[in-house]
């Protein structure tokens, strides 16, 4: 037998017999190691651990610390999900079983069978039951001929459409004990790796997401290799409820839906848009400073913008559909991006290689078809607001104009408490060219300059093959936030496309015509988004400088109102904002509904603050901070606020 050599990820070669699996790799190693072994990584690609490597090959082991590992382990709780169903309702009918973040879900059609949450415990158990018979995943190449004969038998019509799609040589069944699905893989060596489950919720989900097809079941669930990291994780779900900034949005007055107006469409009330002006007034001035001009852009362009941008192509079955006016011929787009309507602009006067870069930014409303299924709050809406901007430099320009973007976005982290974050790397999926517009050329130096941009900036990186987007790489920010999330916010992206396609150009220092490099760039992302991120980070305790209401002043009692209301007008001139609290009640229930409101400081006056000119000081969560005089207080204010900002400089 012939012998493979294998490259580990410490760079080391290793010789193995031919057909060896990542987990006899692993037994070589360590027999410990082994044990944890839930997949692999063959040459970039993610494997059954038990998977036969015929060639020479990379290779990284993934254990339950790697993300692929969850992820092949939530995976295979699916197929074990769908077992323990089967077990429990026979002649049941079942769609897909993806992982996802935070574990996976079954897309079920129970029939005729009566199924409500009071049987989730039931599922859990069969589950367990299950895992404890260690059952091999066994992985088997099938023609497509056998595969529908088996769903025929079977009667189950979903399986069957998804066999539609599928060419011979392409299709696999996977078997655990006696269950087995229509599934590419890749699974844990046996189910035994699964020692604790939890159905997390129950939801309708319309068959392929199409809203007149059958409404299926669809099951949400998380498994652990341990018990002790289900308890911890189901704490921190309570701990997420808590934070649901759907929740503490309503609390706090900030936001709300209609459903006149139309899902996925927010109204921010006064206080929400408060913030709302905070946030955009910080990023104006912080681009003020880099050198970035304002422009407005309309909510509409003409079909043609979106065609020539490749845009329409990409996404107009998902957005909403065009505009047609009575003149013949002549439709619109809601806008989906503001990068055409950027590049019009730039277009709009000749530019010379002295005047780039070019920097214009916009706060631009953006408008796509999301499926009412997957709206969510403010993380999943049909429109929202970008914090927008595109550079358009020389091609000599693009590393150092990139790296100035990073500035700006880590100036806005800091500023906001975002310190655990990640820099992902997003490419091209070497195996989907299809995917993407644009030559391999620009698009091997697009990435390039990202790599080494992030590199030199000494960021936390990992790279993503497949997480571009269709015109050029990126670097996304993935933020960490108070309960250990992980969400995508500031995003930075190198783009050789759009300049051809909209034939942009500029005089270079040879008098001939060249064309510029495009750099978009969106430190929030969505500004609706952000906002839902910030509130469930902080639990609505906002940085000072961003809270809607920063004071409340209470008056002990009716005869101190005067004194109140000047001290008010005062602040107010000064830019301090916030309530003047004159109900007819107890200063204690004035405190207890200002911590409600989790407002940064309460000023309490009465008749000594009033013959003295000062205030009584608490701190939201803090308690007493002592009396100040008027002007002490206004000092005080502000030098928290500049502390803040100036540390993230």
């Amino acid at each position: 037998m012939s012998e493979i050599k294998i490259t580990l990820p410490d760079g080391s070669v290793r010789e193995y017999p031919e057909g060896s699996s990542a987990l006899d790799v692993a037994m070589s190693i360590s027999e410990g190691l082994a044990r944890n072994v839930l997949a692999a990584k063959v040459n970039g690609e993610v494997w059954d651990a038990t998977r036969p490597i015929n060639d020479d090959a990379t290779l990284q082991l993934l254990t339950w610390n790697d993300k692929e590992g969850k992820s092949t382990m939530w995976h295979s709780s699916a197929h074990l999900m769908a077992e323990a169903l089967e077990e429990l309702y026979p002649g049941v009918k079942l769609g897909i079983g993806p992982p996802i973040d935070g574990g996976f879900y079954y897309d079920v059609d129970f029939g005729d069978q009566e199924f409500d949450s009071e049987n989730i415990k039931a599922i859990e158990d069969k589950m367990i039951e299950l895992a404890r018979q260690k059952n091999e995943f066994v992985r088997k190449d099938i023609s497509k001929a056998e595969a529908i004969a088996h769903y025929k038998e079977k009667g189950d019509e979903y399986k069957l459409e998804l066999l539609e799609d599928l060419q011979d040589g392409q299709i696999t069944f996977y078997t655990q004990g006696n269950f087995t699905d229509l599934c590419r893989g890749p699974h844990i060596p046996n189910t035994g790796f699964v020692k604790a489950a939890k159905v997390l919720s129950i939801a309708g989900a319309y068959w392929r997401g199409d809203e007149k097809r059958k409404q299926l079941t669809r099951l949400y669930g998380i498994t652990f290799p341990k018990q002790k990291e289900l308890k911890e994780h189901l704490e921190l779900l309570e701990e997420a409820k808590k934070r649901d900034h759907r929740k503490i949005g309503k609390e706090l007055g900030l936001f709300t839906f209609s459903e006149k107006v139309g899902k996925g469409l927010p109204l921010w009330l006064p206080k929400g848009a408060v913030l709302r002006e905070r946030l955009e007034n910080f990023l104006k001035k912080a681009q003020v400073r880099s050198g970035y001009e304002q422009v407005v852009t309309p909510h509409i362009g003409s079909k043609e913008l979106y065609i020539t941008s490749g845009h329409y192509a990409k996404y107009g079955e998902d957005s909403f559909q065009p505009i047609n006016t009575p003149a013949e011929g002549e439709e619109f787009l809601l806008k989906p991006m503001n990068c055409p309507h950027h590049c019009e602009i730039y277009k709009s006067s000749p530019k010379s290689y002295k005047e780039l870069p070019v920097r214009y930014a916009e706060f631009g409303t953006v408008y796509r078809y999301e499926q009412s299924g997957e709206l969510h709050g403010l993380t999943r809406v049909r429109g929202f607001t970008q914090d927008d901007a595109h550079i358009f430099c020389r091609p000599d320009q693009v590393k150092d104009e990139f790296a100035k973007v990073i500035d700006l976005v880590l100036y806005v982290f800091s500023a906001l408490g975002f310190d655990d974050f990640t820099a992902q790397i997003s490419l091209r999926d070497p195996e989907k060219p299809e995917k993407y517009i644009g030559s391999d050329e620009n698009w091997e130096i697009a990435e390039r300059a990202i790599t080494e941009v992030a590199e030199s900036k000494g960021l936390n990186t990992v790279v993503e093959l497949g997480e571009a987007a269709f015109y050029g790489p990126k670097l996304d920010f993935m933020v960490k936030d108070a309960l250990g999330r992980n969400w995508q916010l500031g995003t930075i992206q190198v783009d050789y496309t759009l300049p051809e396609r909209f034939e942009l150009e500029y005089t270079g220092s040879d008098n001939q015509k060249h064309r510029p490099v495009m750099i978009h760039r969106a430190p929030f992302g969505s500004m609706e988004r952000f906002v839902a991120i910030l509130i469930e980070s902080t639990a609505g305790d906002f940085p000072l400088w961003l809270a809607p209401e920063q004071i409340a002043i209470l008056p002990i009692s009716e005869k101190y109102h005067e004194y109140a209301k000047s001290l008010y007008n005062r602040l107010q001139e000064k830019d301090i904002r916030g309530i003047l609290d004159e109900r007819d009640e107890k200063i204690g229930k004035k405190i207890r509904d200002a911590e409600i409101k989790k407002i940064p400081f309460m000023l309490i006056v009465g008749e000594q603050e009033a013959s003295e000119g000062s205030v009584s000081v608490r701190a939201h969560g803090k308690g007493d901070q002592g009396t100040m005089k008027i002007e002490d207080f206004i000092d005080f204010f502000n030098k928290t606020i500049d502390k803040l900002l100036n540390k993230a400089e």
